[in-house]
């Protein structure tokens, strides 16, 4: 029955918010980023914690349950989306910025967030394909032809271009009218000093092209209309990266935390929906083609 299987599913999801909670704990103890001198009162730190690993369980349970692959490629899919975006596409600005925030976040830390990162990935990811039913292919019906994001090398190059152009707008605008007004005051106390490098926005449209790599597996795995597709991508990008702002931060102020959440949530939301309109914009007549096509051979 339907209820029974969606029960099923929340159950399961609980149980993913609870290991996700356990193994970035245990992450975190292992590595030492837990003993910064400054961490916020234990039982809030650890609230702020289960209601994170929730929202995670919740956008990566989704993209599973919804996944034609199983096994192995989902696992690696899994890990390095939650790598990619929880980690990598959020540290590689840390390290850009270090010479002026070396006096916020100490240099030695920076390895060990990424080790942390790639730990939490590598244990949950095979973890929640197996928890959701995953891991082997339960019926024998033939595959059914993918043709998602099989499009001509022009196509890819306007769309990745036109891709790379869209967050660059979308990182200053957002950045001027959204983290600025909310930050208030504390934006130039916080980052008196700050100066961007003259490449930081070839640095950014690169930072574009990595995004779009991280939603192609899940494109391509997803069943469904785009529309789930976008809803996916989207809760992904906001998430896996601004979810971590609700949790208490030692290195920066409050303020600064929820205004980078709200611009972050925002943001790569929305940029995650362009993402997957661009990649699929004419995918529907060239299916149409290929149908008609292999008709008329008949």
């Amino acid at each position: 029955m339907a209820w029974r299987s969606s029960l099923s599913y929340i159950f399961r999801i609980i149980l993913l918010a609870l290991l996700f909670m356990f193994i970035m704990s245990a992450a975190s103890l292992v590595l030492g980023l837990g003993d910064t001198g400054q961490s916020a009162d234990a039982a809030a730190a650890g609230k702020a914690l289960l209601g994170v690993s929730f929202l995670y369980s919740i956008v990566l349970s989704y993209p599973i349950i919804r996944s034609r692959w199983f096994g192995w490629p989902l696992i690696l899919t899994i890990a390095v989306v939650l790598f990619g975006i929880m980690t990598f596409l959020s540290q590689i600005e840390t390290v850009v910025f270090l010479k002026y925030l070396v006096d916020i976040v100490p240099a030695e830390m920076i390895p060990k967030l990424f080790l942390q990162g790639a730990i939490v990935a590598i244990v949950f990811a095979p973890l929640a394909v197996l928890v959701l039913g995953k891991i082997k292919r339960r019926d024998y019906f033939l595959p059914e032809r993918n043709s998602r994001l099989v499009m001509p090398i022009g196509q890819w190059i306007w769309k990745l271009a036109l891709l790379a152009v869209i967050y660059v707008l979308i990182y200053i605008g957002f950045g001027m009218f959204v983290f600025q007004p909310l930050a208030g005051d504390a934006f130039q106390q916080f980052y008196a000093g700050l100066e961007m490098p003259s490449w930081i926005l070839p640095f950014q449209a690169l930072r574009a092209l990595i995004w779009v790599a991280l939603a192609l597996p899940i494109i391509r795995m997803m069943k469904g209309a785009w529309w789930e597709t976008g809803l996916a991508v989207s809760l992904l990008y906001s998430v896996l990266m601004g979810g971590l702002l609700l949790m208490p931060n030692p290195f920066m102020p409050e303020v600064i935390c929820r205004a980078h959440f709200v611009e972050i949530l925002t943001s790569n939301f929305v940029f995650g929906w362009i993402v997957v309109w661009v990649l699929s914009l004419g995918a529907k007549a060239q299916e149409t083609l290929r149908f008609s096509n292999k008709w008329g051979r008949w």
